[in-house]
């Protein structure tokens, strides 16, 4: 068996765990933050927030020239701590969040799939992160 690449993301948020908790996990927010660059849109979202329960978001180029289902099953769901779930292809991810000083920081590990570049992931994610940060930064001005 192949070993799968390993890669982290992560982003330091100025907000409480309990704020940043929410909006991670609400399929409202997630619509919201949940795109890489402007040009994509999440059009749908759902959250069984659960071990046991499933996930599933819609990612549609804004154009309609390409979308697909990002979705899954979570193996561990911790409050305010770590989420870790198995995407549909079997790949794993995990996600904690840490409180400090009234900050949260938030790395995810994920298992790299085989189609694209480990780096271009990567990228894609933090991309993905970057704007749940800011999207949670433009309500504390």
């Amino acid at each position: 068996m192949i070993q799968a690449t390993r890669l982290v993301v992560e982003g330091t948020i100025h907000a409480p765990v309990a704020k940043v908790w929410k909006a991670w996990n609400t399929p409202s927010n997630i619509m919201q933050w949940n795109t890489p660059d402007p040009s994509w849109h999440t059009a749908s979202s759902e959250n069984d927030l659960r071990a046991g329960g499933k996930f599933k978001n819609r990612m549609e180029a804004k154009d309609g020239s390409f979308g697909f289902d990002f979705e899954g099953t979570y193996d561990k769901v911790e409050l305010h701590k770590e989420i870790a779930y198995t995407m549909s292809d079997g790949r794993k991810a995990t996600t904690l969040f840490t409180e400090q000083d009234g900050k949260t920081q938030i790395a995810t590990t994920f298992d790299a799939e085989t189609e694209n570049d480990p780096e271009f992931q990567k990228q894609g994610w933090q991309a993905i992160l970057n704007n749940f940060v800011n999207y949670i930064e433009s309500f504390n001005q």
